[in-house]
């Protein structure tokens, strides 16, 4: 397992923000010709609630929520406050209790190459995974989201539940979205009952240009850097927007040719630490 650098500090947490929408939203959103809307995010709303079904896996109802994740903005979300937010969950205790394996569906319009991207993925699932124990050097932790495999990503555009965790490529209509990931789960009731049991990710290839390079490429969003982002998200890590919390990995911006937020921060490591 791939190792990051940076030593556990900082206590935190934050309440999720949703914007609600009707149930019937989810099925609205998917586009055709690889394009998506997500309705109702907004830069200063950037989760969207998607609705409640029936989960065939865990033979549970569970609601999904859209998080929209925007190019750096002087336009800041309406969250609230807290005296230290430098980690928060999407609902607390809400964590994956199964392992399951997700596919990448490498088809994109900028050219990059489809096991690079599995590659990527891989490494940036393993900063989360090794985290769990709060210690990055040791390359121990736990195994979250399982392997993955390049594949055909359904026709939901990782909008609906379906049973599959997708990573893939696609037109993000909401101005300046760079990516949004989706995750399914129980976030309400007790806390001992949560957990997580679908997450899905599109990664705009329409207005946003990309870079796998070792190094920052101006002009070009770094795919490392955004998603080791949503991977938080996935694992259950919930978007930052105080600026003294600018410096983690889930805050909720990001910039072209940035690659800052590839390693975790200590945020980062004491909140997934807490949390599995």
């Amino acid at each position: 397992m791939r190792k990051t650098y940076f030593a556990v500090a900082i206590i935190a947490a934050m309440a999720i923000g949703i914007a609600a929408v009707p149930k019937t939203m989810a099925e609205k959103q998917v586009k055709e010709n690889r394009s998506v809307k997500i309705e109702g995010a907004t830069p200063e709303n950037p989760v969207v609630y998607l609705g409640k079904a029936f989960d065939k896996k865990s033979g549970k109802e569970v609601e999904g929520y859209a998080i929209v994740h925007y190019a750096r903005s002087a336009v800041k979300p309406a969250k609230p406050s807290s005296s230290a937010t430098c980690y928060g969950y999407l609902a607390k205790g809400a964590k994956w209790k199964t392992i399951e394996d997700w596919t990448v569906d490498s088809e994109n319009t900028r050219g990059l190459d489809g096991a690079s991207i599995l590659q990527n993925m891989s490494l940036d699932i393993s900063k989360w995974e090794d985290a769990t124990d709060g210690n990055i050097t040791n390359g121990t932790g736990t195994n979250i989201l399982g392997a993955g495999s390049l594949g055909v990503a359904s026709s939901t555009l990782g909008i609906s539940l379906d049973n599959r965790n997708e990573v893939e490529f696609a037109s993000i209509t909401n101005t300046g979205a760079i990516a949004v990931t989706t995750i399914w789960g129980i976030f309400g009731g007790p806390v001992s009952s949560r957990q997580l049991v679908e997450w899905d990710q599109v990664y705009d290839d329409m207005d946003f240009d990309w870079s796998l390079s070792e190094t920052a490429v101006a002009g070009k969003m770094d795919f490392e850097n955004i998603a080791t982002h949503e991977l938080g998200h996935s694992v259950g890590m919930n978007d930052l927007y105080t600026s003294k919390c600018s410096d983690q990995t889930m805050y909720g911006y990001a910039s072209y040719g940035e690659i800052t937020k590839r390693d975790l921060a200590p945020g980062d490591i004491t909140g997934i630490d807490l949390l599995y």
